[in-house]
């Protein structure tokens, strides 16, 4: 049962039949701030007490002594101009965490309307590597997957590769002119990268050298064998590294439908657009003119009504541009899969052009939901772009490597200190779960609508907001239930929270049902890491004020410890991240 619709229906009801209302109306229900007032407040009372032009505190006494007359409440006290605050029962909490124990999805119940949701994420540049750039789209897609899944949503994860366009030509001609054979035998996607450095510096200065490069794409675009080749062979070696990385950070994929995919359909998507009066020829490329066709009053979002730059879908030169090719992804994605929705997990500096596309996608009587998710940047330290100490921009693989390494390194300081019981053996695998996962909390944590600073020291540690305390508190609840002889699976009691402590923990792991459904609904994986944290702070505190195995309420705070677990497990599950079992 999601708590806050619960209380908030609840609330709305009792304000319909209290006040005499036609219907229910909006509750206002909000979580406090301080918890001293309480748990919830209803801050409804006001606003209908200004539409009736009556004193709201006179309105709300009746409300409130109607509210705790609920099973759910414990108090409902007036306060300020008339909000209602409200504590909840303590046990009715015990209640409903006794029946979350004995559910394996916690309280979390599917979605009333399923869909069909397309996550279109990752998606690098093929020939080149996945760079600290790649993070961000990577982490979060694949959380909003298992989110959007967990919820009862049929997902497809696809990864838009790169794999077609003007960089092919100029690797063509490159690997003629630059290419080395050894190196391309050693680490093939490094030594492609290279080559396409040299060869678009060379094509900005040499115009020969880029017309030759257009001359090869051309041959490509129209099927010559052995530029068929060698694309096949670019593709390949980057597929092949890609698979490595994914299989590190733990990322899978539905479907892997590049831009190649679209190649056949362009031409008809650029057809339908002229046949539609959507698109117009302008000094030789065929565009399309939002400010043009809000003047015709097609329905067309205000900032793009007053934007005289075109959307460009086929060059002057014949070419399609990637703007073509999502617009045919769509209708594919509309076709194959019968999608409801299609979400795109991509940083904030493409917000214009998905706002393009979603709008030219409507014009063309799209219906499916279309959403940028879109993020911020990864900054160092300093707040510059995160670089290395060159001053190269971090590839995905060094930076994973070093955060294995530093994990490695505080597990045994860690182990030195007396702080860590694993093995000495197990210690690189813990390195590699603790390293990955680090890397991952500190991305997903954040809000993703925001740029965030990237700092190797709060990211791997035992202390504070960060994924390595996370599984510590994990490992030190597994490590109760082991001393207790306690069975982790299966294990059931009756919760009945009765200390400050208890009840603050119980109060916090009833959320987590309201939270799953924000965060994949929202695409705001930050508030599950939010209760995650609050729930290991929570937990932490009834520790130390309340002893569990020796205690006359043993099965009741062993069924709290059991939820702290499978809370912790399970959130961290949603966002990719492996839990250790002992520390």
């Amino acid at each position: 049962m999601f708590l806050e619709k619960h209380l908030a229906d609840v609330a709305a009801h009792v304000l319909k039949e209290t006040l005499s209302l036609p219907e229910a109306p909006n509750a206002l229900l909000r979580g406090t701030q301080d918890p001293k007032f309480g748990d919830y407040q209803v801050n409804g009372v006001i606003a209908l007490a200004k539409q009736a032009g009556k004193n709201p505190r006179e309105l709300a006494e009746p409300v409130a002594a109607a509210l705790l007359a609920r099973p759910e409440i414990a108090k409902a006290e007036v306060a300020g101009p008339g909000f209602v605050n409200l504590t909840l029962d303590a046990g009715w909490i015990g209640g409903m965490l006794t029946a979350m124990l004995g559910d394996a999805r916690l309280g979390v119940d599917p979605v009333a309307k399923k869909e069909t949701i397309v996550v279109d994420f990752s998606s690098p540049n093929i020939a080149k590597q996945m760079h600290v750039g790649h993070l961000r789209s990577t982490i979060l897609g694949a959380s909003l997957v298992k989110l959007l899944r967990f919820v009862g949503h049929d997902v497809i994860g696809d990864n838009h590769l790169g794999d077609w366009g003007t960089q092919f030509g100029l690797l063509i001609v490159g690997m003629r002119e630059y290419g080395d054979e050894a190196a391309l035998a050693g680490d093939a996607l490094v030594e492609l990268e290279r080559v396409y450095k040299l060869s678009s510096k060379r094509a900005k200065e040499d115009e020969a050298f880029a017309a030759e490069a257009r001359a090869e794409l051309a041959k490509l675009q129209q099927g010559d064998a052995t530029n068929r080749a060698m694309w096949e062979k670019f593709v390949a070696t980057t597929r092949a590294t890609l698979d490595r990385m994914y299989e590190r950070l733990g990322v899978s994929f539905d479907e892997w439908l590049g831009e190649s995919a679209y190649d056949a359909r362009l031409p008809g998507v650029v057809e339908q657009l002229l046949e539609k009066g959507l698109a117009r020829e302008d000094d030789g490329a065929i565009c399309v003119f939002f400010n043009e066709l809000a003047e015709k009053g097609l329905p067309v979002p205000k900032r793009l009504a007053k934007q005289k730059e075109p959307f460009i879908v086929r060059k002057k030169d014949g070419a399609f541009l990637y703007s073509t090719s999502d617009v045919a992804t769509i209708q594919y994605r509309r076709e194959r899969w019968n999608a409801d929705r299609g979400v795109y997990v991509v940083g904030t500096p493409q917000s214009l052009h998905f706002e393009q596309l979603f709008a030219l996608a409507h014009l063309l009587e799209e219906t499916m939901r279309l959403e940028h998710v879109a993020f911020g940047s990864v900054l160092g330290k300093d707040g510059r772009p995160f670089k290395t100490r060159d001053g190269e921009t971090f590839t995905l693989a060094s930076l994973l490597d070093e955060a294995e390494e530093r994990a490695l390194q505080t597990i045994r300081e860690k182990a030195e200190e007396g702080g860590l019981r694993i093995p000495e053996e197990e210690w690189p695998a813990a390195a590699k779960i603790l390293g990955i996962g680090a890397v991952k909390y500190a991305d997903l944590m954040q809000n993703r609508t925001t740029d965030y600073r990237f700092d190797w020291e709060k990211l791997i540690s035992f202390k504070g907001n960060a994924s390595p305390y996370l599984q510590y508190m994990y490992a030190r609840v597994r490590s109760v239930l082991h001393k207790g002889d306690v069975a982790y699976e299966g294990f059931t009691s009756t919760v009945v929270p009765e200390e400050p402590a208890e009840l603050a923990l119980a109060r916090t792991l009833l959320r987590f049902p309201d939270v799953v459904a924000r965060a994949a609904e929202d695409s705001t994986p930050h508030v599950l890491a939010e209760h995650l944290f609050a729930v290991a702070s929570e937990f932490s505190r009834f520790y130390t004020e309340c002893p569990v195995l020796e205690s006359e309420q043993r099965q009741s705070r062993l069924g709290l410890c059991v939820l702290t677990a499978r809370q912790l497990e399970t959130g961290l599950g949603l966002m990719g991240i492996e839990v250790i079992e002992r520390m």
